[in-house]
Order: structure tokens, then C-alpha cells, then sequence
């Protein structure tokens, strides 16, 4: 075979630790862009829709992190 098996877990890791980061980065544009909208329509709400976009983006980077940190593992374990 032309890849060895710890060729094979860097790869995987890597390809890992990257769609982490694209996922968490698409996501929170998203998010970002919806609460701006509705900050747009509706600026009495405002206050909450801040509150609640930078929990919510708080929360996707801790996911986006975990990801990242079990892509690593995987380098480090093997």
C-alpha cells in the first residue's frame, strides 16, 4: 500500500480539525448575519438578540474546539 497507517491518521486528523474550523466559521456567519436581521426589523429586541447570538456563538466555538482537540488526539495517540 502507498500510505502507511500513520500517514492515514494525519490525514484524518487534519481533514477533522478542518471541517471543524469551516463548520464553526459557516455557522456563526449564519448566526451573525440572522441576528443583525433581526436587530434590523425589530431594534427594541436588540438587547436580547445580542445576548442570545453571543451565547449561541460561544457555544458552537466550544463545539468547533472539541472537535479540534479530538483531531489532535487522534496525531497523538496513535
Amino acid at each position: 500500500m502507498w500510505l502507511e497507517a500513520s500517514t492515514v491518521h494525519y490525514m484524518g486528523a487534519a481533514v477533522g480539525a478542518g471541517l471543524a474550523a469551516i463548520g464553526a466559521g459557516i455557522g456563526i456567519g449564519t448566526l451573525a448575519s440572522s441576528a443583525l436581521q433581526g436587530m434590523a426589523r425589530q431594534p427594541s429586541a436588540a438587547d436580547n438578540i445580542r445576548n442570545n447570538m453571543i451565547l449561541t456563538a460561544a457555544l458552537v466555538e466550544g463545539v468547533a474546539l472539541i472537535a479540534e482537540v479530538v483531531a489532535f488526539l487522534i496525531i497523538f495517540l496513535k
